[in-house]
């Protein structure tokens, strides 16, 4: 068993408990400066050790320290667990500024420990049966991507006025909340994004200033794509579609299905297909990272990806507010 320290159990915390509790491979304690929370989901889930603070739960010695706190927060608390040897995920961003994260690579290496980032897309089924479908060129090369994607965000995320949500200092806004999944994905199937432009407005959402709406003109090297997501619609659906020199592939996440057409007006064929319950890709992504931990490996996404990331997330940011095309470096 490993030992697993959670610092932050706030929504996105309380959900790798409860999912990294059911890989039957951790022993979890809890860190929260919320203590009505952190008796709460002790009860709940059984959790024998919990501490208010940062150096007090240190001092347990974790071999895994997961960071769910606001994305500022990051990268000091995750340098402070690599220098005390312990293996790192820390949730998605990896930050909201570039400081300090070449130095957090730098110590991680020199300490010999795992670090990922858990950009959660990476596992899902159906991205994966396309990442083999792109890295065997089925269908020749991917030249065009296209990404629609939207939920009703009050329904499923209803603290979200009371959260890091309504700041981009802590993480929030549909930039670095949101569209940044895609983003990864994309980047993990196509290859790293060289270009961008953005546009990005607070449309709908009640009592907050950040955007909720996000369109974004993409590139990968050759490949050209564009993003649109939003927050407030009401079906909470994500499709990508890739077009290839020989076929073109369409994914809907939310019927768990892809299919491809190979002839002008043909038939869709079906590719795949994978049904997933609420918390399939967060066990999964417990899974794979406490196999990386074992074998040495390194994980799903790793600093190098995840920097690549949010250098993409801070260009969005920065495109939104100078309106004007950034390369990505």
């Amino acid at each position: 068993m490993h030992s697993l320290l959670i610092v932050g159990v706030g929504s996105i915390g309380h959900r790798h408990l409860r999912c990294f509790q059911q890989t039957g491979r951790v022993h979890a304690s809890i860190c929260d400066s919320n203590s009505e929370l952190l008796n709460q989901l002790a009860d709940q889930y059984d959790v024998k050790d919990k501490f208010t603070d940062l150096t007090s739960a240190m001092a347990s010695r974790p071999e895994i320290v997961l960071i769910s706190t606001p994305a500022h927060l990051h990268i000091p608390m995750a340098t402070t667990a690599v220098e005390a040897g312990s293996h790192v995920f820390v949730e998605k961003p990896l930050s909201t500024s570039i400081d300090g994260v070449d130095e957090l690579v730098e110590r991680a290496a020199t300490r010999g420990v795992t670090v990922g980032v858990a950009y959660v897309m990476r596992h899902h089924p159906l991205l994966q049966q396309l990442k083999q479908v792109i890295d065997t060129r089925r269908f020749g090369q991917p030249l065009q991507v296209t990404v629609n994607s939207g939920q009703h965000f009050p329904f499923y995320r209803p603290a979200y006025r009371e959260i890091y949500y309504t700041s981009h200092e802590t993480g929030g806004g549909a930039i670095q909340d949101a569209i940044t999944h895609m983003v990864n994905a994309l980047q993990w199937l196509l290859g790293p994004t060289t270009a961008l432009v953005c546009d990005a407005a607070h449309l709908s959402l009640p009592d907050v200033e950040v955007e909720d709406t996000v369109h974004v003109l993409i590139r990968h090297g050759e490949i050209l794509g564009n993003l649109s997501l939003n927050q407030f619609q009401l079906p909470n659906e994500t499709s990508l579609t890739i077009n290839f020199e020989q076929a073109t592939v369409r994914c809907d996440l939310h019927s768990g299905t892809w299919q491809y057409c190979t002839q002008p007006e043909g038939d869709w064929l079906p590719g795949g297909e994978s049904s997933l319950e609420r918390d399939d890709l967060f066990v999964a992504q417990a899974n794979a990272f406490l196999d990386a931990v074992e074998q040495g490996a390194s994980p799903a996404c790793n600093l190098h990806a995840a920097k690549h990331t949010l250098q993409t997330n801070l260009a969005m940011l920065a495109s939104v507010r100078d309106k004007q095309w950034y390369q990505i470096p």
